[in-house]
């Protein structure tokens, strides 16, 4: 339950870094290994879960079982990534660290159309001269990588954590130098772009009402949360004559058919701006039982947003067309959000037979639900 604000500020008093940190600071580091953790380090070290050494883990019936790639509990090491505490929670995670120097020097490289924009990827991971690399798509004709190196020293260093906004600074600036820790915690501030819905963004508010200390995704959580409960939004809605469907998805396409989810995403969704961060397979050789990737990148693509409409549409009718659409393109999505899949369906991509061994094996009484009740059914 240890969070990554606490995480990484120990590991940056000894000179590491967890090898991949999640964008957030309240996100933990159990969280990120049941679920899926990913960062502009990703194209070197994989997910969260593929930078794991072991896993301590409490099971159903009370038992704690120590789990490793090669041990006798290996089946469940490679099984609780994406299982959302339906097999057993972590209690400790032995995890990899890289050393870090105290500078990030960034590039950000400008494109105008998605076939040039992934190409350019393409050439950049197979290089492999870079740390960190991930990108904006503010609309259908911009496209930014952003390309990032540690360094030893630095001519200025930018702060993005009150007045200024860091996403704002991608199509404004080519090169940005920043502290590894503000670098790290670059997205945090504004929550990529989503403080716009709870009006951080604008300069006043930003200033005199939220303060440096208040922004964040700690508070930005808790006004949401807050909404959803009241469900002002949803009465606004409602006088303006709007339906709106959430649309809250992180998926993985292989970076080959990238282009192709990119000119279905910009028909059918056009949500902005968007978040594109490239995935290697990191030291875990092998397949995980409930993120299944292939020997090659895949490119995550992140938007975090609110489509409305002047007609109806069934209940998550787009973001049944997201699960479509990757599935069609050989991709995966992450579980954290809503999901609408048939029961059939969602275990053939998330386990299947593989899972219910797993469950067979290590939850046998039934002490945590399903995998499918816990990410499909409790919407």
């Amino acid at each position: 339950m240890i969070s990554y604000e606490n995480l990484v500020r120990e590991c940056l008093a000894q000179g590491v870094m967890p090898a991949v940190v999640p964008q957030l600071k309240t996100i933990t580091l159990g969280g990120a290994v049941a679920g899926v953790g990913i960062e502009s380090s990703s194209h070197r070290h994989g997910l969260v879960h593929d930078t794991m050494l072991e896993l301590e883990v409490l099971l159903g019936d009370g038992r704690i079982v120590t789990a490793t790639a090669d041990n006798e509990h290996a089946e469940l090491f490679f099984g609780l990534p994406n299982s959302y505490g339906t097999l057993g929670y972590a209690l400790r995670v032995k995890a990899k660290t890289i050393p870090v120097k105290p500078y990030v020097r960034l590039e950000h490289r400008g494109y105008g159309s998605a076939d040039e924009y992934f190409r350019a990827l393409d050439v950049r991971l197979r290089a492999a001269d870079f740390d960190f690399i991930d990108g904006t798509i503010f609309d259908e004709r911009r496209f930014y990588l952003t390309l990032g190196r540690f360094a030893d020293s630095a001519p200025y260093t930018s702060d993005y954590t009150f007045e200024r906004i860091y996403y704002r600074s991608i199509a404004e600036k080519h090169e940005d130098y920043l502290s590894i820790h503000d670098y790290l915690w670059r997205w945090d501030t504004d929550w990529f772009w989503c403080s716009k819905n709870v009006f951080a963004q604008n300069p006043f508010l930003r200033k005199f009402v939220y303060g440096k200390k208040r922004l964040g995704s700690r508070t930005y959580t808790k006004i949401m949360r807050w909404n959803s409960r009241a469900g002002v939004t949803k009465k606004v809605e409602r006088v303006l004559g709007l339906h709106s469907e959430s649309v809250i998805q992180d998926v993985d396409i292989p970076l080959a058919r990238a282009a192709e989810f990119f000119a279905f995403y910009a028909r059918e969704i056009a949500l902005w701006p968007q978040w594109v961060c490239p995935i290697g397979l990191g030291s875990q050789r092998k397949s995980f039982t409930l993120y299944p990737r292939e020997n090659d990148w895949y490119v995550n693509f992140g938007f975090w947003d609110v489509k409305r409409t002047r007609e109806a549409n069934p209940h998550g009718y787009f973001n049944r067309r997201i699960e479509e659409k990757v599935a069609e393109l050989g991709g995966i999505k992450s579980l954290y959000s809503e999901s609408f899949y048939p029961e059939a369906e969602f275990y053939g991509h998330y386990g299947g037979e593989a899972y219910a061994a797993l469950k067979r094996k290590y939850d046998p009484g039934g002490a945590f639900p399903r995998l499918y009740e816990k990410c499909v059914l409790r919407h």
